[in-house]
């Protein structure tokens, strides 16, 4: 773990360098905003599309092999463009397209690299490994983004190409060397031991696969993700775009100047920082956990949006970070954890795919909501529709949850009883199989060879 958190460090400073010279470089050859901002489109679009088909084939191949592939692909990208900036045969739809390959390519390399971050301790140890990661991020983008400046203006964008593409080479070396830990969950359930199949007349079970589909159709009849997602995408579009919103409090009704925004900027980063480290505490986060968290991210935004000085906002953005960042580490521990280790890549490609979107969707929403209300307006109106939101739903589900039936067998745990089931011997003379155990979901009966039943 230690050696795979030193190459994503220094492949995220990589990533963020290259990623500050791409908007410079657009910005060189075109003049246009519009154009570079497109740039940024083309490259996040593969994620929207092909999301899911890229978590099947992180669950369809081995996760080093992939995760290796990926990047060595990803440094040839770096490479290449290092190359043609260097020669000067770069051109706008040439780097349009280098972009999107880029992002293509990105559809798999990012939840390969973050369940293979997660095979390296045991399980109970996967949200710290989470909330490292996220240190381990935002320090290499920080980092990043501070060299790229450097870099860019003593050796040009090509350089910071060159060193992204020799990051991604980094980690692709240290990959080979690692080791799953041994109480890590096996990837697919051909990892697993096989057990001999019961001799049983009733019908085989389906055989679980490696398609898209399987993954989508988890996501959506799991609830616990569904209010997962629905309480990031509403936090995402109305609470997280602080590099416009508070740019633009700070900057108008506050009367800052721009070196005011930047030190707000940075205590949100160092806020973030702060939070990961605490959310390495967590042990089994839940969905209601991250809905608090959101929602206590949504007060204090609405009191940041009521800032009468730049000095109270501080005070304000310092928890809100903190807050909001333990809220994404426990939501991502969630995500991680909640599906079974065959369909995780799967599952995770889903949520790249609902997360592209909303993450297109946001910034325009948003920046209508400022048009008509104002800053200050945005954030009030913000953190009200997120804590609103996630108040109704939590109270909704309460509400399900105390008319649902509860079975109750006398022994005041909710469950059924075990059913005894008598097996009448084979033809032949053969006797059948033990009765297996019992089902212990609640509202089913009997787990036999056709799998769990209803109990009337």
């Amino acid at each position: 773990m230690r050696w795979w958190s030193a190459a994503n460090m220094v492949s995220n400073a990589g990533t963020w360098m290259q990623l500050t010279a791409q908007n410079l470089l657009m910005l060189h050859l075109t003049g246009s905003a519009a154009a570079t901002g497109l740039s940024l489109s083309v490259q996040a679009a593969p994620g929207l599309l092909l999301g899911v088909l890229g978590g099947a084939v992180v669950d369809a191949w081995p996760r080093r092999l992939t995760a290796t592939v990926s990047q060595v692909l990803l440094a040839l990208v770096g490479l290449l463009t290092a190359a043609l900036v260097a020669t000067g045969h770069l051109t706008v739809p040439v780097l349009m397209g280098l972009a999107a390959v880029t992002g293509l390519i990105a559809t798999v390399d990012a939840p390969a690299c973050a369940l293979l971050g997660n095979d390296l301790v045991p399980p109970k140890d996967v949200p710290s490994s989470i909330a490292l990661g996220s240190v381990v991020s935002g320090a290499g983008r920080v980092g990043g983004t501070a060299l790229a400046g450097v870099v860019v203006s003593w050796w040009g964008p090509g350089a910071a190409y060159a060193a992204n593409g020799l990051s991604f080479l980094a980690v692709a070396a240290v990959i080979p060397f690692l080791r799953p830990h041994p109480a890590a969950a096996p990837q697919t359930p051909a990892a697993a031991p096989r057990r001999p199949a019961p001799r049983t007349a009733g019908p085989a079970p389906a055989r679980r696969g490696t398609g898209a589909r399987e993954g989508l159709g988890f996501f959506l009849r799991r609830p616990r993700l569904v209010a997962l997602a629905g309480i990031t995408a509403i936090s995402s579009v109305f609470g997280r775009n602080y590099g416009l919103t508070l740019a633009v409090l700070v900057t108008g009704p506050l009367g800052g100047a721009a070196g005011a925004f930047g030190t707000v900027s940075t205590v949100l980063a160092v806020g973030g920082v702060a939070g990961a480290v605490l959310a390495g505490r967590l042990r089994s986060p839940s969905v209601r956990m991250v809905g608090a968290l959101a929602a206590t991210g949504a007060v204090l935004q609405i009191a940041a949006g009521l800032s009468p000085s730049v000095w109270v906002l501080l005070l304000l953005v310092a928890p809100m970070a903190v807050v909001e960042s333990v809220s994404d580490t426990a939501g991502t521990t969630v995500l991680q954890t909640d599906p079974p280790p065959h369909l995780r890549g799967r599952v995770l490609g889903v949520w790249r795919t609902a997360g592209t979107g909303w993450s297109l969707v946001g910034p325009p929403l948003l920046g209508l909501l400022m048009q008509t209300a104002g800053a200050r307006g945005a954030l009030v109106a913000g953190g009200v529709l997120i804590a609103g939101s996630i108040t109704a739903g939590a109270v909704l589900h309460d509400r399900r949850t105390r008319r649902a039936p509860v079975v109750d067998e006398g022994r005041g745990t909710g469950l059924p009883e075990p059913v005894t089931v008598t097996y009448a011997p084979l033809s032949g003379g053969r006797e059948a199989p033990a009765a297996p155990a019992a089902c212990r979901t609640p509202g089913h009966g009997e787990l036999c060879a056709a799998g769990c039943v209803p109990v009337a």
